[in-house]
């Protein structure tokens, strides 16, 4: 599998990311420390103690290494990406019964004291409750939990009878498992929160896309509609005067030539532009979509005064640029600002997030822009800027443009 670099994962990745290591820590760390630390000092050194206290600490690590296993599943199956593998439970459930039997025959044979005993419950409860939280309902989970707690007490008050140490126990037994509840379950829920956002800003982007389309073919519908039925209708006309011998046949398709040859040229005009671009809807029709997408866009500047053919190709620029931030990268915040400057005007798109972003050098999108700009002299600019920036600058030059103002 290909291991992405930390820059080019979403924001939703790196929080799952770092829920993982978090967790897998937390099923090895706390465990150990709460068990074999504690262990080193309270274990009785006679034979039968020390045997079980060893085998207690074999169970504990099969424990550990099973929830490592059982962790990424489980946190699949609560986001609903894949079902959990069937028996998944099997092999903790059965390690958690082995581990609570060792830790009463230690209390049984006084091979440890109270305490150290209580430390190694909780341990052994962690591994088993951090995964199977993200695998059942909380109210199950709090049922079930509340049943183990009943009988690990109870088998503890028959070990040993004492009114304090049955309601510690309680609340050892409490503890562990509401931490490992709350660990899995607030960790996995900003993860599905994060992830539906992630979705509704893919949506938003293939949204934006699809209106494209939809503008494009209705410009196409508008252009080709009315002439396509003219020419069919001049087409048949020509065809009834030929079958009479009528001179004016050819007159008819002379014309039906004109308009398709003008059909020609307007459909061109569309693929190239969409018409005649008006410089300032591109500029709040990509607001609009940034923002809806959870992308902080600010405009600065007018297209007031400029050609029509300056618009026309630097509202190309903004709408590639637009479903560049939308597409590429993890975009928070995007600058579009559009300047006269000396004669010439630049409009400059900068947004963050842009790792794993091509640069200048790349990308039809870019060779195809330069190529609109290149139709009134202007220039294209683009590559990273800072450590995860990404800036874009078209320059167009002009001339004899007047209520233009900086």
């Amino acid at each position: 599998m290909h291991q992405r670099h930390w820059r080019e994962r979403s924001k939703a990745e790196r929080v799952e990311l770092q829920s993982l290591v978090t967790w897998h820590a937390t099923l090895w760390g706390l465990p150990l420390s709460w068990l074999m630390l504690p262990l080193v000092g309270g274990l009785d050194r006679r034979p039968v103690p020390m045997v079980l206290g060893v085998l207690l600490v074999a169970v504990d690590l099969l424990q550990c290494a099973a929830a490592s296993r059982l962790v990424r599943p489980a946190l699949d199956h609560y986001l609903g990406r894949a079902a959990l593998p069937p028996r998944s439970q099997r092999a903790p459930a059965v390690l958690l019964g082995v581990a609570l039997a060792l830790i009463t025959a230690l209390a049984a044979v006084d091979g440890t004291d109270p305490f150290t005993a209580r430390l190694a419950i909780a341990a052994v409860l962690m591994p088993f409750g951090l995964p199977y939280a993200l695998i059942v309902p909380v109210p199950v989970f709090l049922r079930r939990s509340g049943v183990l707690t009943a009988l690990i007490v109870g088998a503890f008050a028959i070990v040993r009878l004492d009114g304090l140490g049955v309601l510690a126990t309680t609340v050892v037994c409490g503890f562990a498992t509401g931490f490992a509840l709350i660990a899995a379950r607030c960790g996995a829920w900003t993860l599905s929160v994060l992830w539906e956002a992630e979705h509704a800003r893919e949506i938003e982007a293939r949204l934006a896309v699809a209106e494209e389309r939809l503008r494009f073919g209705r410009d196409l519908h508008d252009v080709l509609g009315r002439n396509l039925s003219v020419i069919a209708l001049k087409s048949e006309l020509a065809v009834q005067l030929a079958r009479r011998g009528r001179p004016e046949a050819v007159e008819q398709m002379i014309e039906v030539q004109r308009i398709a040859q003008e059909s020609q040229r307007e459909v061109r005009d569309v693929v190239r532009g969409y018409r005649e671009a008006d410089l300032d809807v591109e500029l709040v029709g990509a607001q609009g979509v940034l923002t809806a997408a959870g992308i902080a866009c600010e405009i600065t500047g007018a297209a007031d005064g400029l050609p029509a053919d300056v618009q026309s190709a630097l509202g190309w620029v903004v709408r590639e640029a637009a479903t560049n931030v939308l597409r590429h990268g993890d975009a928070g915040r995007c600058a579009v600002s559009l300047r006269v400057l000396e004669g010439r005007v630049v409009l400059t798109v900068e947004n963050d997030g842009a790792s794993g972003a091509p640069d200048g050098s790349g990308g039809s999108g870019l060779a195809g822009l330069r190529e609109r700009l290149a139709v009134v002299d202007g220039i294209l600019k683009a590559g990273t800027v800072g450590e995860d920036g990404f800036r874009l600058v078209a320059e167009v030059p002009l001339a004899n443009v007047s209520g233009v103002t900086s």
